[in-house]
């Protein structure tokens, strides 16, 4: 062989050698993907029970029953927001935000829960968690209040149809910076005192700065009587309301 023919043939070993190592860089890692596919992860109830009693960790969480509005109503975990696992699926626009959160799914025993974990994970959403069932743990608080997101109290507020009562528990200085259009201020330590100036043939939504206090007073109307109470679990310091003087 020539010395030609041989650089040759050393330069077309070389530019196939680059072409391959090339190609091989931009496989997909197939491997690597598999395990970062989310699964559905197992929660006991007593876990659940202590994020949802921790006010700080308790943010970190979004919790989501699937039973019926009925059985939500009647006592569930504290904080959790409702989503009927019947229409599930063609509600997950409610919790879009949630994708790469915490998100946890609970109902009575565990399986409805778990078919609406696994529809949450092929949606996209990457930490899941399926609890113990309401009826295989004794939760420390069962709570008949609504929770609901900022933007749903800001509708709410909006609509001013004279349906709801909303009531501001924060402190009075800063219910006169600025409120919610049609919201009364009653500080939380005040609800008690205040029962004959709030209708009962009404709705009632509470706010504060973070969720907490709101959700004091709207535990303490739920046990003067009152039927339709609602919480925002998004405060003024976590939702930018629109807010009036």
């Amino acid at each position: 062989m020539t010395l030609k023919k041989y650089l040759s043939l050393v330069a077309i070993i070389a530019t196939l050698t680059l072409f391959v190592v090339g190609c091989a860089k931009n496989q997909p890692k197939t491997e690597d993907a598999a395990e970062k596919t989310a699964t559905v992860q197992t929660m006991e109830g007593a876990e659940l029970d202590k994020i949802m009693e921790d006010k700080k960790e308790k943010e970190n969480y979004l919790v989501i029953d699937v039973r019926s509005k009925e059985e939500y109503d009647a006592g569930h975990v504290k904080f959790a927001i409702n989503m009927d696992i019947e229409t599930f699926e063609e509600n997950l626009d409610r919790i879009a935000d949630f994708k790469d959160k915490n998100v946890v799914t609970v109902c009575n025993t565990g399986k409805k829960s778990l078919k609406a974990a696994e529809i949450l994970v092929a949606n996209g959403y990457t930490n899941v968690f399926n609890a113990q069932g309401v009826k295989d743990f004794e939760y420390t608080t069962m709570s008949q209040i609504e929770n609901i997101f900022g933007s749903e109290l800001q509708a709410i507020a909006d609509a001013n149809d004279g349906s709801n009562t909303i009531i501001d528990v924060r402190d009075a200085k800063d219910y006169e910076a600025g409120h919610l259009k049609g919201a009364i201020n009653i500080p939380v330590d005040g609800i008690e005192a205040a029962l004959a100036d709030i209708p009962m043939d009404k709705g009632v939504v509470t706010y504060c700065y973070s969720g907490n206090k709101s959700t004091v007073a709207a535990e303490t109307l739920v046990k003067n009587g009152y039927k339709d109470v609602k919480n925002s679990l998004d405060g003024t310091k976590e939702f930018e309301f629109t807010l009036e003087k």
